[in-house]
């Protein structure tokens, strides 16, 4: 037996096919959510907008291509101090900065609002794989004391950003943080014990907040959240007890859903108003005009993109390139089910948008971004064919 050839494959089409399809339900959601906008938003065509910034992705995806994923591993660092930079000038409030609902995440650009967490959610993958390749290097076989010497690097690498998003307040960007951190801290050979250790004592501590939430409202009020969470965790827990207030958005979006049925309104059939419709609610648009097998085929392409993407890392013959593929899994796995569930009434309202569905700029692009590190990975990924010969 002897190697014959050695094989590159250069772009994965089913991965892209799932993109364009995503972008197909993308515009068609958002175009019929426009209706339901406020009249001071109705001049705005966001579907054509979206699939302006879709183009904008590609070109993003391209670019991304072109530069071989080893240089991100290089220069990992300096977009970690660039991203801290950007999240630093938020807490300044230097000029330019934008606040919103009383959160200051933004800055103000001339084609739009831009939010740096989403681009720093690309840097804190590279750089956490680059952490944990560093160290794997220099303890080939670890030890218990070596896998915390590794949690606390990561630790030290994750907290810096994680208390700026805190501050601004922006929960959930925070929680997707933590997501990315779970999936590569899972990967990334530390023992399962360790891993259940930490997991257990992250369901201790929530029993615990829950706990002084009942307990002690007035600490939990003055210290741990703000008003506007407390709000979103009142308006979850006991949605029809604020039904005008903190519990509106979770109502109509069950209406909506639950008015979809088996299969829908049909498309333009918007009965049930919800605000946001076409940003963070843009999943019950989808379940009243096309019912819950419209929702399930959105579902299904979200099943089908995130098992494309763990092909590829467990394909990858690279351990960094792997690791980019987890964390960009982690990420939108998390986004997808917090997104959803929040609609369904599972989880409390974050404000985070469904991934390539719902209507936003920087966020898309990050999106995009993040798939082109995957096909990065799986276009340098050698293939290598051998034959018998008698």
């Amino acid at each position: 037996m002897e190697r014959d050839r050695l094989s590159q494959s250069k772009l994965d089409y089913n991965l892209l096919f799932i993109l364009f399809l995503m972008a197909i339900v993308s515009a068609i959601a958002i175009h019929s959510a426009e209706a339901t906008l406020p009249e001071k938003l109705q001049h705005v065509n966001f579907a054509y907008k979206q699939l302006q910034w879709y183009g904008i992705g590609a070109v993003v995806i391209a670019l991304t291509m072109i530069i071989d994923y080893d240089r991100f591993f290089q220069i990992a660092w300096y977009l970690y101090g660039f991203g801290m930079l950007l999240l630093l000038g938020l807490e300044l409030n230097v000029p330019g900065t934008v606040t919103i609902k009383g959160a200051t995440s933004w800055y103000a650009l001339p084609g739009g609002n831009f939010q740096p967490s989403e681009l720093m959610k690309i840097f804190m993958i590279i750089v956490l794989g680059r952490v944990i390749i560093n160290h794997r290097e220099k303890y080939p076989e670890p030890t218990v004391k070596d896998d915390f010497r590794l949690l606390g690097k990561i630790a030290l690498t994750v907290l810096p950003p994680l208390i700026l998003l805190m501050k601004q307040p922006d929960l959930g960007m925070s929680m997707v943080f933590v997501a990315i951190t779970g999936s590569l801290v899972l990967v990334s050979g530390i023992r399962w014990r360790i891993i259940f250790g930490i997991i257990f004592s992250g369901i201790a501590a929530a029993a615990i907040l829950v706990f002084i939430f009942f307990q002690f409202p007035d600490f939990f009020h003055k210290y741990i959240l703000e008003d506007y969470q407390l709000n979103r965790f009142y308006g979850w827990l006991a949605p029809y007890e604020y039904s005008n207030e903190q519990g509106f958005q979770l109502i109509r979006s069950l209406l909506a859903i639950g008015s979809g049925e088996l299969y829908g309104k049909g498309f333009g059939n918007i009965q049930v108003y919800l605000p946001e419709a076409h940003t963070d609610f843009i999943f019950g648009i989808i379940a009243e005009q096309f019912g819950f097998i419209g929702a399930s085929v959105v579902i299904s392409l979200f099943f089908l993109l995130v098992y494309r993407m763990v092909h590829i890392a467990l394909e990858s013959n690279d351990l960094y390139g792997s690791y980019l593929c987890a964390g960009v899994i982690g990420m939108i796995t998390f986004q997808v089910f917090q997104n959803v569930g929040m609609t369904i009434g599972l989880l409390p309202i974050t404000g985070l948008p469904l991934p390539f569905i719902s209507y936003g700029g920087s966020s898309l692009a990050t999106y995009m971004l993040a798939i082109g590190l995957v096909l990065n990975v799986h276009s340098r990924t050698k293939k290598f064919m051998f034959s018998t010969e008698e």
